[in-house]
């Protein structure tokens, strides 16, 4: 295998040709998407700060042991923990195509304490994200330990007269300071949406006696030593957590919507783990029913279902909203047509490589907001979005997968380097990725530490290393 490359230089990349105008621009968010938004942003010339209620860049890659008073994390008055990861998290991508696009996700053979594995924990994801916001001098456009609680067109019903945005620094007592008010030309919203979770609804669960939580509470599987837990949900959150859990609880049942009535399979490798079909019921001895029959009396139910989209300080005077978590009307799941180019969204999509396309996102809101590219009209940007959702109607895809895009995430990318005038993303990264998807599925236990695609990782690192001879 080819010899991972230094980093280059890219702070002295050559930047795109000058902005027709440069504006003030709000990026709500300091994680992977609003660090590349602030990058791109800026190179494009315009005036940038980021707003971030946490004390560092990162995001929902901060690690916080802490978890919510309420553990299903519905209650309003709940303390928001912003971080959903779990202390054994580790990607379920490789990082040669998580990096950016131009910044790889290295590992640093040179540097101690570093996770150097190929499927690294969440630690060394951060560890990533810090490094890019030092490389390319980010920090002093953030305003950390900072909370936005409104934003809102500041003149007029288009969003062209301003944004105002209104924001409160946290003090020592966590009490916060006055809040500021200020107008900007336009906002970036990049908050992220993994801190609402979505619930399943269960009949007769409010007398069913045993705990619930959802997995936005999960961080170490100790508390489930010995019980029995009924987890439901099928994507990568699920898989992880019901492993973890699995080592010390009693029995695992993975209550699924994607499996037929009467499942109940017991998973390779596994005395105390079973695939079921979904919760049918819950009652009040403590008994949980299954779709097609099958109960057991069981201690916990873990909500392994997701995210909803939730901007609460986002004021558009109904223009967007959220519906079945649908973000809506957007044009690319970027602009709302009625107010872009000065209210846009970055890193909506999910079922997907992320950094990569968060990037390619950037640069083209960055561009529109110079001038320097053009978005068709209003009408024809809603056209293109109704388009959209009738073409996902007919597929009978449910409207809360609007901005699911794993089947066609590439060709998305692709559309948007068109735009940008910038390279197509390398074809490596789309192998590496189905490649990877697949093995996820066959091999949920090794996928991480074995792989058959080092044919790709040596024409990643050619890559890598002839980007950093143009670049240096």
């Amino acid at each position: 295998m080819a010899a991972a490359p230094t980093r280059p230089n890219y702070c002295s990349a050559p930047h795109v040709q000058p902005p027709r105008t440069a504006r003030r621009i709000a990026v709500i968010g300091a994680g992977a998407a609003g660090l590349v938004a602030a990058r791109e942003l800026r190179r494009e010339g315009h005036s940038v700060v980021v707003f971030e209620r946490a004390g560092g860049v990162g995001g929902t890659w901060i690690y916080d042991a802490a978890v919510e008073s309420d553990p299903l994390s519905v209650s309003p008055r709940r303390r928001v923990v912003h971080t959903s990861l779990y202390e054994s998290l580790r990607t379920n991508l490789p990082r040669e195509c998580m990096g950016f696009l131009d910044y790889p996700f290295l590992a640093r053979e040179a540097e101690d304490g570093r996770d150097r594995r190929r499927f690294p924990g969440h630690g060394e994801v951060l560890r990533y994200l810090e490094d890019f916001a030092r490389d390319f001098d980010l920090g002093r456009m953030i305003r950390f330990e900072t909370e936005v609680s409104h934003v809102g067109m500041a003149d007029d019903d288009s969003g062209g007269g301003g944004w105002t945005v209104r924001s409160r620094r946290a003090d020592g007592d966590g009490e916060g300071e006055e809040e500021t008010s200020e107008v900007y030309d336009g906002v970036v919203v990049c908050s992220g949406h993994y801190t609402a979770p979505r619930v399943a609804e269960i009949p007769g669960i409010d007398t069913w006696p045993g705990k619930q939580m959802h997995s936005h509470n999960y961080r170490v599987p100790e508390p489930f030593r010995d019980l029995v837990v009924v987890l439901i949900g099928g994507s990568a959150s699920a898989v992880d957590i019901s492993r973890d859990i699995a080592k010390v609880a009693k029995a695992v049942h993975v209550a699924s919507r994607s499996a037929p009535p009467g499942t109940e399979l017991k998973q390779p490798g596994y005395d105390n783990m079973w695939l079921r079909s979904m919760i049918e019921s819950a009652h009040e001895d403590g008994t949980v029913v299954f779709e097609g029959g099958g109960s057991m009396l069981a201690d916990v139910i873990l909500h392994c279902t997701g995210y909803k989209y939730h901007f609460p300080f986002l004021e558009t005077k109904g223009i967007v909203t959220v519906d079945d978590n649908r973000v809506g009307p957007l044009y690319k799941h970027i602009f709302p047509p009625l107010l872009a180019p000065w209210l846009s969204f970055i890193g909506l999509p999910w079922k997907v490589a992320p950094f990569p396309l968060f990037e390619l996102q950037s640069k083209w809101v960055a561009g529109v907001l110079s001038g320097r590219m053009t978005l068709p009209t209003q009408q024809e940007m809603m056209d293109d979005v109704n388009a959209f959702y009738s073409e996902l109607e007919s597929s009978c895809c449910p409207q809360r997968y609007t901005h699911n895009l794993s089947n066609y995430q590439f060709d998305y990318n692709d559309w948007l380097s068109a735009a940008c005038g910038c390279e197509f993303v390398e074809d490596w990264r789309r192998q590496m990725y189905v490649a990877t998807s697949k093995n996820r599925v066959a091999r949920p236990e090794t996928y991480r530490d074995e792989w058959e695609d080092d044919h790709l990782v040596i024409q990643a690192h050619e890559d890598f290393l002839r980007q950093s001879k143009v670049h240096t």
